[in-house]
């Protein structure tokens, strides 16, 4: 698991930044805590958990969701870009990420970590050059670090 703590560490591509993109709806269901009952609420709580990692980072931070909040709209917020789905329906996010993962790999010289723990979209990032880590391990990673 990457989720960079400070700034990247040399690689090939000395000088590479890192593009750091969490695949909100799969995040936020990897744990049945109850978010579906207030789908919005439990999208904000993860914004704010994932502005709090963000502001310990030196690298972007992409938080995507398959339907808009109301009140969040795509841009940045505290740190974090957010972003929606392109169409409606089931796993609209998945495929905002993987047509975003190019400009993504481009803008970071190759570098970018997926957090989700959907192995479709997984693979299919991972085929695009991502490093990807789970949810799980992620909100773990959070949850070590008091976000």
């Amino acid at each position: 698991m990457i989720v960079h703590t400070g700034p990247p560490a040399a690689s090939p591509g000395a000088g590479d930044s890192l593009t750091l993109v969490v695949d909100g709806n799969n995040v936020m269901g990897s744990r049945p805590d109850g978010w579906w009952r207030d789908r919005a609420g439990a999208a904000r709580r993860l914004l704010a958990r994932v502005q709090c990692h963000a502001a310990h980072l030196d690298h972007p931070v992409v938080l995507v969701f398959d339907v808009p909040l109301p009140d969040v709209p795509e841009g940045e917020h505290g740190g974090v870009t957010v972003r929606y789905g392109r169409r409606p329906g089931r796993d609209a996010a998945d495929d905002r990420i993987i047509a975003d993962l190019e400009a993504e790999l481009d803008a970071a010289s190759g570098r970018v970590e997926l957090v989700t723990s959907d192995r479709a979209l997984a693979s299919r990032a991972r085929a695009q050059g991502a490093v990807v880590t789970g949810a799980g391990a992620f909100l773990a990673h959070l949850e070590r670090t008091g976000c």
